[in-house]
């Protein structure tokens, strides 16, 4: 991303300026699409190319259009999954111009519940040779995460406020009841979650709260009104400045200081000056090879007595393992150096670095699907307001996919949200 004189963003998309061309594996990776399809219950249109006729394959359910067979193949050859969401970048294909709200959700739903099974298990085994790894510029060190963090979070604050609720609460939210929740149910649903955490953590009158990962500052406003005392800290200069305003507007400067600060270099700092730590969905961005710091860390700060509660969306163990070094389209797009930990590697890093130990787990992942469907409605119905913002078309056809194949994610299981509790192990 670069800037106009106007401060507006502007995109390049070298990746997607031309199609690419490979043709043997364009025919290999038609053949492993078609058989995929064949066995999901979903619909799927395709556009006649030089070579084949126009036909519409899979067992019904879902559907989406192919315009550009073609180019969908060839780019899933060259990229695998990128390819399939740089495909619909491009406009290769897409839900149609008729479909449902969330019908791109839906569709890659139905894939998400299966996605270990759609490659033949016989190639499943030279996966390590064609998969692109995570390039050494996006690991989350001390020297790249704050152009990751930009890369992400320093978009522009009026994009975010566009989609997210209220409380610019960028996490998901804990509903009464996820499968009957309105977008009328969100703020409370985010002061639910806060809450919660919240209370895992003990923060009360005079608690001394660290906050890694301010977010826009919804968290520090409300562990302010129970009276604590708040030390929130974030990479990014756009969400600082505009939850040190947040903060202000409510009336609580005195209370919350928001810092621009790298969680590593509280390590620098004597030890034990928190009765509380809370980070949403910030481990995600940490990267696996610094986990053992991020934990190092909280248990360093952590005075005696005090806990921990974290919110981390999180993967089986297994497929953890099978994909941390795997550069994906989320990580390509949206969150360079992001990885996703398992609650098994959370409580691993902890017991094996730190004197914390997880003392309660709870999952919320159902809740983040609801959650995403909410932002991308939101987000569909401000596209003008996007627009003028200086994102073109494909920004927005990218945002899409991103809110929409997280959703998938969570709808299928494949992935989940956590609430974490840890507390230092007695001795």
């Amino acid at each position: 991303m670069t800037l106009t004189a106007q401060g507006r963003p502007v995109h390049t998309w070298p990746d997607l300026a031309e199609s690419p061309r490979a043709a043997i594996g364009a025919r290999i990776a038609r053949r492993m699409f078609r058989s995929a399809v064949s066995r999901l219950d979903v619909t799927v249109h395709l556009a006649a190319t030089a070579t084949h006729p126009a036909e519409t394959i899979g067992r019904g359910g879902p559907a989406i259009h192919v315009h550009r067979p073609d180019e969908l193949y060839a780019r899933v050859a060259r990229d695998q999954l990128i390819g399939f969401g740089e495909s619909y970048m491009t406009g290769a294909w897409d839900e149609g111009l008729e479909a449902d709200p969330g019908a791109l959700g839906d569709f890659l739903t139905v894939l998400a519940r299966d996605l270990t099974n759609l490659v033949p298990r016989p190639l499943q085994t030279l996966r390590s040779l064609i998969v692109t790894r995570v390039p050494r510029s996006h690991r989350g060190s001390r020297a790249n995460t704050r152009s990751n963090v930009a890369h992400h979070y320093d978009l522009s604050n009026d994009l975010f406020a566009l989609f997210l609720d209220p409380t610019l609460s960028y996490s998901s939210a804990l509903f009464t009841d996820p499968s009957r929740a309105t977008a009328e149910d969100h703020v409370a649903a985010q002061h639910r979650k806060i809450d919660r955490l919240l209370d895992q953590a003990g923060v009360c009158e005079g608690t001394r709260l660290l906050e890694i990962g301010t977010g826009w500052g919804e968290l520090a406003i409300r562990a302010a009104a129970r009276g604590a005392h708040v030390h929130t800290i974030t990479l990014s200069t756009e969400q600082l400045a505009l939850a040190e305003a947040r903060i202000a507007a409510a009336g609580y400067a005195d209370r919350a200081e928001v810092e621009l600060c790298d969680y590593r270099a509280l390590l620098d700092a004597p030890g034990g000056g928190y009765d509380a730590v809370v980070s949403v969905e910030m481990i995600e961005a940490v990267g696996w090879q610094y986990w053992p710091a991020y934990f190092e860390t909280l248990d360093h700060v952590l005075a005696p007595g005090g806990r921990v509660a974290i919110q981390a969306i999180t993967m089986s163990h297994d497929r953890m393992l099978a994909t941390r070094d795997t550069h994906t389209f989320i990580t390509k797009y949206i969150f360079p150096g992001g990885a996703l930990p398992s609650v098994r590697a959370i409580e691993e890093t902890a017991a094996r670095r730190t004197s914390l130990r997880v003392v309660d787990t709870f999952a919320l992942g159902a809740h983040y699907a609801t959650t995403l469907r909410f932002w991308d409605a939101a987000f569909q119905q401000a596209a003008a307001e996007v627009d003028a913002l200086g994102f073109d078309e494909t920004f927005r056809r990218m945002w899409h996919f991103y809110l929409e194949y997280s959703r998938a994610g969570f709808a299928s299981g494949y992935i989940d949200d956590h609430h974490i509790t840890l507390a230092r192990e007695e001795r």
